[in-house]
This record gives structure tokens, C-alpha cells and sequence, in this order.
């Protein structure tokens, strides 16, 4: 009942201090008072601004301990709230992480070759939703069974040889056959952290909200396999998305009779808008969406946030088409500044390469949709890296640090048309366009390629499971 308390305490507090903030003036508000809500993960204790919550009931002996809020961003991913709670009478202790963002469109599945000991060491943030599975020694850790947690791949082995451990004890004395087989069991689970064989670690999350780290960045890597899948029915149902006594049938007859009868409204003349929260701030913001016909090209559609509270600006790209027949590979020799003005639209499934910096931007590690130009689309790239602490923070060895400071040197060297190189947008949707100056000639500095997407492409579209004849039937 304390802890409930306390938690009500808190909540009218940060109640309060958004009122605050929406009491102000409009404008950027640069003052202390309205600093991000979510900061970005640094090595700087100070900056980090935990919340603490005192008088919490500990579980383990019911005295008071304190509960400690940490709300921040982790680089290539998004917002999640670290939580640790403190015992001063028993000295337990305990933490979790929960993702802050939404539940995402789609769920992901995220698999890691772990082929040497420095793959032990890259940072893992398991949601609670996630299910974690090793195939080599058919373990699997089922969603729901654990908090979410911010650790290492040698953390979440540790922690499921914590879980095996907590009741040997007694199964040892009510059970001692089915206890010496988990005791060697564990022992398997203790030689994967020498690293003797290569495993697989398989991270399923139908929210989409789990991440392993590249310690690669900005470079592809080779050891982890991203694939983004839709959520069937039954797992809605377990996050709460779709309602369990409702069928297929019902949700398409719902779907149906919001649609108006008549004509289509002519969206091409239009901006829309829909409220949304700032992603920097996570204040209410509007998003403005236009519908825009890009010659010789598609229609897409232009999303654009600006936060007044703290001067967030954001664009995103999405096409208005769905996704082409084949996909399309562009590659746009530079031989000029000049070039630097061509207009870019990078879909958000498109991967850019600059082979001469031997640099690839994947799907994984994107950007989102973009309609820039080369320039643009070269110094946001640049912005992305630069705000990755894994590889410039304290975190960071001094090796990888000097690596990651020369690429962006080379980055800004390309922004600015000192370097010319080759930039090559492959896109399987066939979503993207680079601008042809010459059009409705052929560019002789423009190489366009129309191929047809493999079968693992399409897996990671969402295509092989998709339905388009007989889809209100069960499959």
C-alpha cells in the first residue's frame, strides 16, 4: 500500500510539471525546467537526472527501500526507463527495463552468432515480451517469464543459470534425478561464456521493442540477422491489441463500416494532421501529412513534426504505392559538386553504400524514409553516427573512437565536395528515386537496375506470409 502510494505521489508530481511546461509561452523553451524527458545515454552520471522514489515496500523483508527512475535513449534504438530498487535493511536489490515507446508496427526477430568472446560483451536490452532461445542446446527463455533488462550477452546467459540455480536446493532433496540433469545442463550453459563452439542466441519480440548492439556501426554487421515480421492474431491478443472473444470476421465487418460511401477525397490538395508526441520531449505535438507526386517517379507521402517546446524537427518519407514488383538499385557516380543538389528519396527500406569508404547503411540501422537531397541525405547519415556513444562515448575503446572520428572526417569531406565517390541507394520495395538531371534523357552518371527481390528479401518485407486472395480465413 506504501508503494502505491508513492508511485500516486510521483505521478502527481510529473502530472504537475507537464502542466507546468504547457502553461508556458509558445516558443523553444531552452531553461532547465524543460529539458528532454528522455536523455541520451552518456558516460556523465550528473546528466543522467535519476528519479527517486522513496519509502517503496520491499518485497523481501516488507521494510522501505528506494526505487531509482532513469529515463533515457539508447543509441540506434529508442526511449526505455531503467529501474532499480534498494533495500538498506536486507541489501537486496533489484532492476529492470521497460521500453518507453510504443508498441511497434511490426515484431522482430533478432538472431546473433556469438563466434568469439567479444561477442559476449555486446549490450542486449531483452523486453519482457521477448522470448530468448539458444537452438544448439534447445533452450528457450518463453516471453513473460523475465523483467526486461539492459545487460550483455554473457549477462543473459548468466541470468539464465541464475534461474536454473534458484531451486536446486530443494529439487535436490525432493527430486535428485531431475536435479542432476538441470546441474549438467547448467554446466552447458557455463562453457557457451568460454565461447569453445560458435552458438546462436534468438531474440523474438513480438512488440518489437528488443535490440543487440553492432559494435561495428557504421559498417553492416555480418554476425546478426534482423528480420521484422507482422504479428499473427494470437500474439495481439497476448499484448492486449485485439480482443479475444473478437473474430476475423467481426474486425473486418468494423473495418468496412468506417469507410464512407461515395467518392474518394482528393487528398493530392490537402494537409492533413494527426496529434502524436514529440520524440525528442514526448510532448503532444501535430504531425503535418501531404500527399506528393514526385515527376517521372510515384506519389508519396511527406510527414513532417516540429516541437515548439524544445525545437525538435522531424521528417519522414512513406510511399503512397506499396511496394513495387521488383526492386531498384541506383548508383550515382560523383563528378562534380553539383551533384550534391540532386534530390534523394531513401524509402525506409532502402540500404545506402559508399563503396569507396567501404560503408553500408542497413535496414536494421536506417535512417527512416527521407526526401532530401545527396547532400542532405549524407549529413543526416553523419548526425545518426555521431550520436552513437558506443562507438565516441566513454564506452568506446580509444581505437574505435579514433576509427569512428576519421569516418565522419570523410563524411564531412563528401558533404562538402571535397571527396567524390560512388553512392548507391538499393532499395527491394523499388521505393527510392535519385533525381536524373538530365530527364527524360538518360543520365550518363546514373546507373538504374530493376531486379527481382530472392526469397529472403521478400521475408523481410513481409511478403511470403502475406495474403491477398481468401485472407479473412484462418490460415
Amino acid at each position: 500500500l506504501r508503494d502505491i502510494r508513492s508511485m500516486e505521489s510521483c505521478a502527481i508530481n510529473v502530472k504537475g510539471h507537464v502542466s507546468n511546461m504547457a502553461d508556458r509561452a509558445d516558443g523553444v523553451d531552452t531553461s532547465d525546467e524543460n529539458k528532454p524527458l528522455f536523455r541520451d545515454l552518456s558516460g556523465d552520471i550528473g546528466d543522467q537526472e535519476a528519479s527517486e522514489i522513496p519509502d517503496t515496500l520491499c518485497m523481501n523483508c516488507h521494510e522501505t527501500g528506494t526505487t531509482r527512475l532513469l529515463m533515457t535513449r539508447i543509441p540506434y534504438f529508442r526511449e526505455v526507463v531503467l529501474m532499480s530498487f534498494e533495500c538498506e535493511h536486507c541489501s537486496f536489490s533489484n532492476n529492470e527495463l521497460q521500453p518507453a515507446s510504443t508498441i511497434q508496427d511490426e515484431g522482430v526477430r533478432v538472431t546473433l552468432k556469438v563466434e568469439t568472446t567479444k561477442d559476449l560483451n555486446r549490450q542486449v536490452v531483452k523486453a519482457e515480451s521477448a522470448s530468448l532461445s539458444i537452438p544448439e542446446l534447445e533452450f528457450e527463455v518463453p516471453p513473460n517469464t523475465q523483467k526486461g533488462v539492459l545487460t550483455t550477452v554473457e549477462g543473459v546467459i548468466d541470468r539464465a543459470v541464475q534461474g536454473l540455480e534458484q531451486e536446486q536446493p530443494v529439487r535436490r532433496a525432493l527430486d535428485p534425478g531431475t536435479a542432476e540433469k538441470i546441474d549438467a545442463f547448467i554446466g552447458k550453459l557455463r562453457e557457451l561464456t568460454e565461447v569453445k563452439t560458435p552458438f546462436t542466441l534468438v531474440l523474438d519480440d513480438p512488440t518489437g521493442n528488443s535490440f543487440v548492439e553492432n559494435p561495428f556501426a557504421p559498417s553492416q554487421d555480418m554476425n546478426v540477422t534482423v528480420v521484422r515480421y507482422p504479428r499473427n492474431r494470437e500474439q495481439n491478443i497476448q499484448l492486449g491489441l485485439e480482443a479475444e472473444n473478437e473474430t476475423a470476421e467481426e474486425a473486418t465487418m468494423e473495418a468496412d463500416n468506417s469507410a464512407k460511401n461515395g467518392e474518394p477525397e482528393n487528398l493530392a490538395d490537402e494537409v492533413l494532421f494527426f496529434n502524436t508526441n514529440c520524440p525528442n520531449c514526448q510532448s503532444p505535438v501535430p504531425t503535418n501529412m501531404k500527399v506528393v507526386d514526385i515527376p517521372h517517379f510515384k506519389q508519396v507521402i511527406i510527414m513532417a513534426t516540429t516541437c515548439d517546446r524544445c525545437g525538435h524537427r522531424s521528417n519522414e518519407v512513406k510511399s503512397a504505392s506499396g511496394v513495387a514488383e521488383k526492386g531498384r538499385r541506383m548508383v550515382l557516380n560523383m563528378t562534380d559538386p553539383s551533384d550534391l543538389t540532386r534530390d534523394v528519396l531513401k524509402s525506409e527500406t532502402c540500404t545506402v553504400r559508399i563503396p569507396e569508404l567501404d560503408f553500408e547503411l542497413s535496414l536494421s540501422y536506417g535512417i527512416g524514409g527521407k526526401f532530401t537531397t545527396v547532400e542532405g541525405l549524407i549529413i543526416n547519415i553523419k548526425e545518426q553516427l555521431e550520436r552513437n556513444t558506443f562507438s565516441l562515448g566513454d564506452s568506446s575503446t580509444a581505437t574505435e573512437s579514433t576509427k569512428m572520428k576519421e569516418f565522419l572526417a570523410k563524411l564531412t569531406e563528401i558533404a562538402e565536395g571535397k571527396r567524390l565517390v560512388h553512392l548507391e541507394l538499393d532499395d527491394p520495395a523499388g521505393n527510392s528515386y535519385l533525381q536524373n538531371v538530365y530527364a527524360p534523357d538518360p543520365d550518363p552518371e546514373l546507373v538504374v537496375e530493376d531486379y527481382v527481390r530472392t526469397h529472403q528479401q521478400d521475408e523481410d518485407l513481409g511478403l511470403n506470409q502475406m495474403k491477398t486472395e481468401n485472407y479473412t480465413e484462418d490460415s
